[in-house]
């Protein structure tokens, strides 16, 4: 997904305007897709990014929700234990 939408796997050699560029992207394609298991993918991508909208205003399947959320638990329990 990082080289579909940044042309890129190393978004850390990435200028802030094609991030943004690249992150601009990944939001209409969540916004558009329909399919319950790309559009979790393109949420926990825009999750890594920053950009996530909340859970349980984007996923009415509570299973989907559920799990966005646990994704988001676990990532910040993981951005703790980096510092």
């Amino acid at each position: 997904m990082l080289h579909h939408f940044f042309g890129t796997t190393e978004l850390d050699d990435l200028a802030p305007e094609t991030i943004e560029a690249g992150a601009e992207r990944v939001r209409i394609a969540f916004g558009t897709e329909t399919e319950a298991g790309r559009r979790f993918a393109l949420w926990t991508l825009l999750h890594a990014l920053g950009d996530a909208p909340d859970p349980a205003s984007v996923f009415k399947d509570s299973g989907l929700r559920r799990a966005a959320e646990d994704y988001a638990r676990a990532a910040a329990l993981i951005d703790r234990e980096s510092l």
